[in-house]
C-alpha cells in the first residue's frame, strides 16, 4: 500500500525549451535599467513596457512610472520610454509635439513590420494585417499609416467579407508577430484563395521567438494530462501558448498569472505536466511554480528542447 501511495506521488514535468524571455523583451527591460542608470529616476514607459505584471512591478520599484498616454506625464523633462509592442506615428509626432526625450524600445522585429507597411504602401498595394483587434502592437502598426489605409483581418471569416473593387488592384498582408502559427497559416491560405496575386512578406512577420516557444509546446503536449503556461492575460503571445497545447493534444491547458489560484486539484490528479512560458513572462517565475509543485508531489523534471536561441538586439545608440 505505501508503494502504491509512492507511485501516485511520481510526477512527471516535461520543461518546454525555449520558454520565457525573448531577445526582444530582453531589450526592452534593459532599455528602461539602462535609462534610470543614465539619467536617473524617475523614467516614464508608456504603456507596459512587455506584458507582464512581476517585470513591470519589479521596474516600478527602481523608479519607473508607466502611463497610458504622454499627457499623462507630470514632469515633461524627463525621459520616456515607447513599450516593446511599437507605436503609431502619431504617439511620435505628439512626443516631438511636446519636446519629450523619448527612447524607442520597439523589438526591432515588429519595426520591420512597420517598415513593410510603409514600403508597401508607397508601391501602391492595398494593405491587409492579420492581427488582434486593440492590440498595441496592432494599433502601433496600423498607426503607421494614415486612418483606414491598413485593413484588419481577425479570422477567415473577415477574409470572406472582403469587397474587392477593382481586379487591377494590388494586394499584399502582414501580421502581428506573436500570432499562433497554425490560426495564421488558415487565415493566410483564405486570403491566397481570395486573391491568388496577394503579396507575402519576404520573410515571415511572426517572430522567431513566438515559432520556437510553439513548436516546443507543440511537441511536448501529446505526452501531457496537463500543461501550465505562465503568462499575463493580456498577452498575446502566452494565450496562443495555451491555444496550442489544447490542439495538440493537451485539452487541460491553463495560463497561469497573479489573477487565478494555484490550480492544485489538477496537479495532484495529473501524471505527466508540460510547463512554459510566455516571451515576456520571466524564468523566476517557472522556478518559484516547480517550487510550489514540489511541495505537493515528488517530481522528474525532464527539460525538452526544440530550439536553440542566440540572438540578441542590439540597445539604441543614445544609451551605449
Amino acid at each position: 500500500m505505501e508503494s502504491t501511495n509512492r507511485n501516485l506521488n511520481k510526477l512527471n514535468i516535461f520543461l518546454a525549451s525555449p520558454r520565457g524571455f525573448c531577445a526582444g523583451v530582453d531589450r526592452a527591460v534593459e532599455i528602461v535599467k539602462k535609462t534610470i542608470e543614465k539619467f536617473g529616476t524617475p523614467v516614464y514607459v508608456r504603456h507596459e513596457i512587455v506584458h507582464n505584471k512581476h517585470v513591470v512591478e519589479d521596474l516600478k520599484n527602481i523608479g519607473t512610472i508607466f502611463v497610458t498616454e504622454l499627457d499623462e506625464i507630470e514632469d515633461k523633462t524627463r525621459p520616456v520610454i515607447f513599450s516593446a509592442h511599437g507605436v503609431s506615428k502619431k504617439v511620435v509626432e505628439t512626443a516631438k509635439f511636446k519636446n519629450l526625450f523619448y527612447i524607442d524600445a520597439t523589438c526591432p522585429l515588429v519595426s520591420k513590420v512597420h517598415r513593410e507597411a510603409e514600403q508597401l504602401h508607397k508601391q501602391g498595394y492595398n494593405i491587409f494585417l492579420i492581427g488582434h483587434e486593440n492590440h498595441p502592437e496592432v494599433i502601433g502598426t496600423m498607426g503607421q499609416l494614415d486612418n483606414n489605409q491598413i485593413t484588419l483581418i481577425q479570422s477567415k471569416n473577415d477574409v470572406s467579407n472582403i469587397s474587392l473593387k477593382n481586379e487591377n488592384d494590388k494586394y499584399a498582408y502582414i501580421t502581428q508577430t506573436t500570432l499562433s502559427i497554425d490560426d495564421t497559416r488558415e487565415i493566410i491560405d483564405a486570403l491566397k484563395e481570395k486573391i491568388p496575386t496577394i503579396k507575402a512578406p519576404i520573410k515571415e512577420d511572426i517572430c522567431y521567438a513566438t515559432t520556437n516557444r510553439q513548436g516546443a509546446v507543440k511537441f511536448i503536449a501529446q505526452k501531457c494530462d496537463l500543461f501550465l503556461i505562465i503568462g499575463s492575460p493580456n498577452s498575446s503571445n502566452s494565450l496562443r501558448l495555451v491555444e496550442v497545447a489544447k490542439k495538440n493534444g493537451c485539452k487541460n491547458s491553463m495560463l497561469l498569472h497573479d489573477g487565478v489560484a494555484f490550480p492544485k486539484k489538477d496537479i495532484l490528479q495529473s501524471n505527466n505536466l508540460g510547463i512554459s512560458s510566455g516571451a515576456s513572462a520571466p524564468e523566476i517565475l517557472i522556478q518559484n511554480l516547480i517550487k510550489e509543485i514540489a511541495k505537493l508531489r515528488k517530481v522528474k523534471i525532464e527539460e525538452i528542447s526544440t530550439a536553440v536561441e542566440n540572438i540578441t538586439f542590439k540597445l539604441p545608440s543614445n544609451l551605449k
